[in-house]
């Protein structure tokens, strides 16, 4: 039997911190350009304790979103220990492009992925490059799709990035513009015969009918900014509750479909979107199995990182591979879950033996 396996992860950090002290000289407005009664200290500490996030990471001016998922990239290959040259496809998730510093024009032609291939040098005209739009939860659905052609039979390797600069996107007005950051992630997805690591089962859901635009590009909410210029926005609310209603049963999907019991995931790895959120989240999937949170099932990045859309997840696996947050580990034999939500509304789970 062929199983997917995950055999390297890679992530790049961007280098500049942004801390959530240096917001307190902006001018947050009103969606009607009105100015807030509270203070700057207040909303942005209000905004930790709803968020968790302390500090996010901007990228260098000189970078764009594809050079961050070139170099999560290379050290994905590496981990894997792989030759390039091998790879059947290369699958780059994101949902703005390459956003030049200080532009306003996203730019993805060619594709991103088409950009790491050149960048990583790889000459093989049958490692077939291309985008994936899919709101925050574009990575795992990217290993998703890597799945698919294994089990059809039609690729062997696999490199699935996921990749952002939102910090070029906000709108510095809204106070929204706090939560996000950039980064990137990359795993390789390769075929294993007779492996007991792998993909077991999966979901995916986009739900249109109410929810398309609960994330939408609009106007700043500085009414003497260029009207025709337009900034990532979200309803924040109604993003929540549609979280919290939605994501613990596509979670629950995915686990009945594998056959393995709540009691046997040992990790969960969710898109850093909101602490809160994710953690009542979880609290909802495990109370669906009427089942109390095991300690530690979640890890967290988001405290240091912010959300950086389709690069969280990976970001978050490869951290925790690499021994890099602190009581977080996980063991050859452990039963874990990707989940993630974002824009379209879509959301997406994977279960995963490593």
């Amino acid at each position: 039997m062929t199983s997917s396996v995950i055999t390297g992860t890679g992530t790049y950090i961007t280098s500049i911190q942004k801390t959530n002290a240096e917001f307190s000289n902006h001018q947050f407005l009103n969606e009607d350009g009105s100015d807030f009664p509270s203070t700057n200290d207040v909303i942005i500490e209000k905004f930790k304790s709803i968020t968790g996030i302390e500090e996010r990471r901007y990228a260098k001016n000189e970078y764009n979103a594809s050079d961050l998922g070139y170099f999560a990239a290379q050290k994905a290959i590496k981990d894997a220990n792989i030759n390039p040259e091998e790879l059947d496809y290369i699958i780059l998730a994101h949902n703005f492009g390459d956003v030049k510093s200080n532009a306003i024009q996203s730019d993805i032609l060619p594709s991103l992925a088409t950009r790491v291939k050149y960048k990583l040098g790889i000459e093989n005209p049958n490692c077939v490059a291309y985008d994936i739009l899919f709101g925050c939860p574009g990575w795992v659905e990217g290993v998703i799709q890597a799945q698919a052609f294994i089990k059809a039979g039609i690729a062997k390797k696999c490199l699935v990035i996921g990749a952002e600069t939102l910090s070029r996107v906000v709108d510095q007005n809204d106070r929204d513009s706090m939560i996000y950051s950039d980064g990137a992630g990359a795993c390789v997805v390769e075929a294993k015969e007779g492996s007991e690591s792998g993909i077991i089962s999966h979901a995916s859901q986009t739900f249109t009918k109410e929810e398309a635009f609960y994330l939408f590009f609009g106007k700043s909410y500085n009414k003497s900014h260029d009207k025709d210029v337009r900034y990532i926005k979200m309803h924040g609310r109604k993003i929540y509750e549609f979280a919290l209603n939605n994501v613990p049963n596509a979670m629950k999907i995915a686990l009945d479909k594998s056959g393995i019991t709540i009691d046997e995931v040992k990790k969960v790895f969710i898109h850093q979107a909101n602490e809160k959120m994710d953690e009542a989240i979880i609290k909802r999937f495990f109370r669906l199995y009427k089942k109390p949170i095991p300690e530690g099932i979640m890890p967290m990045s988001i405290h240091k990182l912010g959300n950086s859309s389709v690069a969280t997840v990976p970001t978050l696996l490869d951290l925790v591979l690499k021994g890099k947050i602190e009581n977080q580990k996980v063991e050859k034999g452990d039963v874990i879950m990707l989940a993630s939500v974002g824009s379209g509304m879509s959301i997406n789970a994977i279960v995963y033996r490593y």
